[in-house]
């Protein structure tokens, strides 16, 4: 589907600011961990997340 606001379409037919998407096609993510490491790599920020905000409320108070 073209939009003229995007400028001028490319050979492959995106435009300048690549693909557009409608809310209702962007709004269904999801976390594709595929691999061992990623999976690892996932939780360790969960975690590191919970152990930041526990630290800050222990230093304020």
């Amino acid at each position: 589907m073209s939009d003229d606001r995007h400028g001028k379409d490319d050979k492959d037919g995106r435009g300048e600011n690549g693909p557009v998407f409608f809310a209702r096609q962007a709004s269904q993510g999801e976390i594709i961990l595929r691999t061992r490491t990623r999976r690892i790599i996932f939780v360790a920020g969960l975690v590191g997340i919970l152990i930041l905000a526990a630290v800050v409320r222990f230093a304020i108070g």
